[in-house]
């Protein structure tokens, strides 16, 4: 999937994941942009999560969402 797609995707979709994890600013959603480990860190950081709940927490997400996607790195 390009690049592109994936940050066209995100602007369209990030409302619903500032919805799913009410913690995360603005700011970390442009930080964000679509990438999958910058999306883990954060939710680790704003919610105090450990790594692998995070990680079980996004997968259940994008399972429930199958229109979201993010960026591998």
């Amino acid at each position: 999937m390009n690049h592109d797609r994936i940050g066209g995707n995100w602007k369209q979709l990030k409302g619903k994941v500032k919805e799913r994890w009410g913690n995360l600013t603005d700011d970390d959603l442009d930080v964000i942009a679509g990438r999958r480990d910058q999306l883990l860190g954060r939710i680790q950081h704003r919610h105090g999560l450990a790594r692998d709940e995070a990680e079980r927490q996004v997968e259940t997400f994008t399972r429930r969402n199958p229109e979201i996607f993010f960026e591998k790195s």
